[in-house]
């Protein structure tokens, strides 16, 4: 079924029914009531690309969110249900892009064809051609994460740096002195992840405050790296007593290298990291964490891209979230140490 057949049926032209279906031009209340009529008995509904030339809005958005590796982690598969849940909320579809860089050719056809109406970009780089070539555009987009240059943008975020001092400086208050840090895989140091990136500063900064004896690890995203850097920690420096984590896919692959080693939780090695609560809440002893609020993020997302839509040429806003840690039942006082 299409226009022509409405317009037939309802004895009017096909630029009045388009009229009256888009609102783009005023139709005599009459004319309009006959029109919905024939829509009504037709079970007419109109295509998204017949919608997107009515009216200029495709109604979907797109998610710019390239898999870390080659796979989604559960961290990331929790932030892409939150966008499409918020999205949904405001009547908007999602179009999942797994683009890495502007010169990918998904990202260039969501942005060339007109697939979307505006974008929300993950896994941000500190320095982000993406961002930028969005930027120079003017094309409507909202990061989940901040570049170098994060007062220049649209954007929500989580304060890694915060958040791993914040566990450093647990872990330090119990009296641990010899800490390890178990980030993301290398090559996502090297590509510039911001939350890797972050998260590290955080570290190594509270770490030198509390005068810490620490090592840093970069862990695939995976069990079986986490129980390998586990082990690689050990025979490192065996007088670690505590870690902190990045890295939720590589949690239980730790717990496991530490259960191998003879290391009770917390009796003699206290975890603690930045990690979204469903996943510390997966391992025993559940993981005292700085929970990642992946749906807060995901709608915050959402609300400032649908703002962004509606009021163009509007000044940049952003949030950046320090959600507190919260204590269950991984860390505990090292050994020899009074309990505070």
């Amino acid at each position: 079924m299409n226009i022509g057949e409405i317009a037939k049926r309802a004895g009017v032209s096909r630029s009045t029914v388009s009229y009256a279906l888009s609102g783009k031009r005023p139709v005599s209340e009459d004319t309009r009531r006959k029109i919905q009529q024939v829509v009504d008995e037709l079970g007419y509904r109109p295509s998204a690309s017949a919608r997107a030339l009515a009216n200029g809005r495709t109604s979907t958005i797109g998610l710019v969110f390239p898999p870390a590796g080659n796979h989604y982690t559960g961290m990331q598969l929790d932030f892409i249900g939150s966008v499409v849940e918020a999205a949904a909320a405001y009547d908007y579809d999602v179009l999942l892009s797994p683009s890495g860089v502007d010169s990918d050719r998904s990202f260039q056809r969501l942005l060339g064809e007109r697939r979307v109406d505006g974008a929300i970009l993950m896994e941000i780089r500190l320095e982000d051609d993406r961002a930028d070539h969005l930027a120079a555009l003017d094309f409507p987009a909202v990061a989940i994460g901040r570049t170098a240059r994060p007062e220049s943008g649209w954007w929500v975020g989580l304060d890694h740096t915060a958040l791993a001092a914040a566990c450093v400086h647990h872990l330090a208050d119990l009296g641990h002195r010899r800490v390890a840090f178990v980030n993301r895989p290398e090559q996502l140091l090297r590509a510039g992840y911001e939350s890797a990136h972050r998260g590290l500063d955080g570290f190594t900064k509270a770490a030198a405050e509390r005068g810490l004896t620490v090592r840093t690890y970069c862990c695939g995203d995976d069990a079986a790296s986490g129980q390998a850097c586990l082990e690689q920690i050990l025979r490192d420096d065996p007088d670690t007593t505590a870690l902190v984590t990045l890295n939720e896919a590589a949690l239980g692959g730790l717990y496991r290298g530490l259960a191998g080693a003879g290391r009770h939780v917390p009796r003699d090695f206290s975890v603690t990291g930045v990690v979204a609560s469903r996943w510390a809440e997966t391992v025993t002893p559940q993981l005292t964490a700085a929970d990642v609020p992946a749906e807060e993020l995901g709608r915050r997302a959402v609300e400032l891209l649908v703002e962004r839509l509606g009021r163009p040429g509007a000044p940049a806003r952003h949030h950046l979230l320090t959600p507190p840690i919260s204590l269950r039942a991984s860390t505990g006082p090292a050994t020899g140490s009074p309990q505070p």
